[in-house]
């Protein structure tokens, strides 16, 4: 009797050793995080997706540690994703801002918002961003190249 049959007890059918990997959950997992990854990445974004208004601008670095505001078209504030009445906003929006501890405030409006709600909110980012001594911008559209 060989080594190899005394150590399988005698029994010459044993099935031979399979090394071959099976992968197909190590794909199904890759293909899971890749589709997770898909529909995240967008909502990192920041803030509220609003039609932003066309003009000449120059585009700004983006930085980590900026405050987005936006306002729609019916007027409604968002402080990030956050809706918040514009009286609200006048009174709250000082103390948010610090205790955020952001560097930069950014306001995002919607080109259909009216001019007065848009007002209230700049007035309030801007003597806001003064006090606390940061900057502010607002957010637009560039133009397209015309040729």
């Amino acid at each position: 009797m060989t080594n190899a049959s005394r150590r399988r007890g005698g029994r010459e059918r044993d099935l031979a050793i399979n090394a071959e990997i099976n992968i197909t959950s190590l794909i199904d997992v890759a293909f899971t995080l890749l589709v997770i990854f898909i529909i995240t990445a967008p909502m990192l974004q920041g803030g509220l997706e609003v039609q932003l208004p066309r003009g000449q601008i120059q585009p700004i670095t983006a930085q980590d540690d900026a405050f987005i505001v936006s306002v729609d078209e019916t007027g409604t504030v968002y402080v990030g994703e956050t809706p918040v009445s514009p009286d609200e906003f006048v009174e709250a929006f000082p103390q948010l801002f610090r205790a955020a501890g952001a560097q930069a405030i950014y306001v995002k409006g919607d080109q259909a918002a009216i001019y007065g709600d848009m007002y209230f909110i700049l007035a309030t980012v801007a003597r806001t961003a003064q006090e606390e001594g940061v900057r502010w911008a607002l957010i637009g559209e560039p133009e397209p190249v015309r040729r």
